[in-house]
């Protein structure tokens, strides 16, 4: 008996497993179906029996982490991924947070974190130094992708057809260090590479200077670690803080890897 009652306990589990991993599946694909997608569409995508999609999402959908579309027969992410989506950012930029103090601590330096956002570098934390002469930027501003440090070290790592999609055809001018040719731009992103320090030597603001680095495989997205530096003391302090900072990154993406 005890032998038969272990052998149903762990069929049930292998099952459960199993249905949580589908449950997976579908939530991923609709990630990457913004428009959504009907029942026979996931099952024809997945491999999975109608009628084991059609369960599926229907819990999905009693847990609003689906939700179907008015007035359609197509499935889409629900409002319930959203506020999880919000919780595993604001807990991965707690974890953060402490290694910007120490990096800012390191180097004498402001230090920031962005996301990429509709097109452009959002602040969404910053620990400032207490040099009487720095750079500092506000919490929640944006800034071009083409002519800031951040920005061309998300560029970076993304494939070209959205880096070019990203930036369009014409680069606005903000400094005359403002690189305003796509292709030359292009070809200085490919030296950076995907986890290579990206540079902004005057070319968003006259008098500021900034290194910047990629954070990559966190819930954040596509991020950086950016550190503005005052034009006349960059050259001294470029190499000291690129290395400073490849080390705060390796340190962050191995904590919440």
């Amino acid at each position: 008996m005890t032998d038969i009652a272990d052998d149903g306990v762990r069929a049930d589990r292998t099952q459960g497993v199993q249905v949580l991993a589908r449950a997976a599946e579908i939530l991923r694909l609709l990630k990457l179906n913004r428009a959504g997608l009907t029942q026979a569409e996931i099952g024809a995508k997945l491999g999975l029996a109608k009628t084991t999609v059609h369960r599926l999402l229907n819990a999905l959908v009693d847990e609003n982490l689906v939700q179907a579309i008015a007035a359609s027969s197509r499935y889409r992410l629900g409002s319930e991924i959203l506020h999880m989506a919000e919780a595993a950012r604001g807990a991965v930029m707690a974890e953060i947070h402490p290694r910007l103090i120490r990096l800012s601590q390191e180097i004498d330096e402001t230090v920031d974190l962005s996301v990429l956002d509709r097109g452009q570098m959002t602040f969404i934390d910053q620990v400032v130094a207490p040099q009487r002469l720095r750079a500092v930027s506000v919490v929640g501003a944006s800034f071009p992708l083409h002519c800031t440090a951040n920005g061309k070290a998300v560029l970076a790592g993304l494939p070209v057809a959205e880096v070019k999609s990203l930036l369009g055809e014409r680069l606005e001018a903000l400094t005359p260090n403002t690189i305003t040719n796509r292709d030359k731009l292009l070809r200085d992103l490919v030296k950076v590479g995907p986890k290579g320090a990206a540079y902004d030597r005057e070319e968003h603001s006259l008098g500021i200077c900034a290194v910047g680095m990629a954070i990559i495989g966190t819930p954040l997205g596509s991020s950086a670690i950016s550190v503005p530096i005052p034009a006349q003391r960059f050259e001294a302090k470029a190499a000291s803080v690129t290395k400073a900072l490849s080390r705060a990154v390796r340190d962050i993406q191995g904590m919440i890897a």
